[in-house]
């Protein structure tokens, strides 16, 4: 009996599965050739879970496992990296933090299952049924597979691979920001439906009149997700504008406020100070009266307090929006 075959399986981390071989090279569980369709694997896995079986590299496209259980209350947490779950019946399947990295989920049905601090890094979720799943804190990476693929064929040159894998990303993050709206994790809905708009940002032409608009906005305010970013647009603004009051001056009592080369170091400083506060004042559309622009500086000031006025009410929309979740 030990001289039988064993499984030639070996992980990316080398490690050997210790089943035997069913004639093709490979056990039930690791041979992809092998037709799982429908089967009720649930318990069968279970068990060859509990007893140590090497989890990661499983092919089981159409399985059924339905009420799968792989919380290890006893031990490390399980390890699914590198299987395939294509189509697979996972409903109520509880994989409170399993590890199920580089692997593919590609139209699994997880519907109500409890994937709560599960990590998917790198794993193909495109097509995914997460209606009443647990999905928070699922650690999905800084970005999904097919916006790595995406970004890397945008690189290329390869424009047709690259619509194709943005597309398939907004989808799957589309899915995501669902699943959160019905948990009511407003929050991270929040957070997926930023995705959502950034991989549509880059399905548009480069250069293009939509896609530079978006882009701003993005910039702006999160696509409305993200007020600390109308603070530091504001600030960014106020500074500059400063600036162009600070070298094409602006006039107090008469007297001109600007950088100038036969000023000792504290009269530019105070110059610079007094400019950041007709800045503020400004931006703010306080108007006190007692700085105005000169030259060129009136239409710096002019474009300020449009895009201070547009920039306070922004902020106001967004926060509200943001705190009223």
């Amino acid at each position: 009996m030990s001289n039988a075959p064993k499984c030639k399986y070996v992980s990316p981390e080398n490690e050997q599965c210790r089943e035997l071989d069913m004639g093709g090279g490979y056990c039930f569980w690791h041979d992809q050739k092998y037709d799982k369709s429908g089967l009720a694997l649930t318990e069968k896995l279970e068990r060859y879970a509990k007893r140590g079986g090497l989890l990661k590299g499983l092919q089981l496209k159409r399985a059924d496992l339905t009420g799968l259980n792989l919380v290890n209350h006893h031990g490390e947490d399980f390890d699914l990296s590198y299987s395939n779950f294509y189509r697979a019946n996972m409903q109520n399947a509880h994989l409170y933090n399993t590890c199920i990295r580089d692997a593919s989920l590609m139209k699994a049905d997880l519907r109500d299952a409890n994937l709560h601090c599960a990590k998917l890094e790198g794993t193909n979720l495109l097509g995914i049924k997460l209606v009443g799943a647990r999905i928070d804190n699922m650690k999905l990476g800084h970005t999904l597979l097919q916006e790595n693929l995406a970004r890397k064929a945008e690189k290329q040159n390869d424009s047709d691979k690259a619509l194709d894998y943005f597309e398939q990303s907004e989808e799957i993050y589309r899915d995501l920001r669902n699943a959160a709206e019905n948990q009511g994790l407003l929050e991270l809905s929040g957070k997926f439906n930023h995705k959502v708009l950034i991989m549509r940002r880059h399905q548009y032409p480069k250069f293009s009149r939509h896609r530079i608009a978006s882009k701003f906005f993005d910039i702006l305010c999160g696509y409305g997700e993200r007020p600390v970013n109308v603070i530091f647009f504001s600030m960014m603004l106020i500074l500059l504008c400063a600036l162009g009051y600070f070298t094409f001056g602006v006039s107090f009592n008469g007297d001109t406020i600007q950088f100038s080369s036969t000023q000792n170091t504290q009269e530019n400083l105070m110059a610079l100070v007094n400019s950041l506060y007709f800045s503020v004042v400004t931006f703010t559309t306080l108007g006190y009266g007692d700085i105005t622009p000169l030259g060129y500086s009136r239409f710096i000031a002019a474009v300020e307090a449009f895009c201070g006025s547009f920039s306070l009410a922004l902020f106001v929309v967004v926060f509200v929006k943001k705190m009223t979740r």
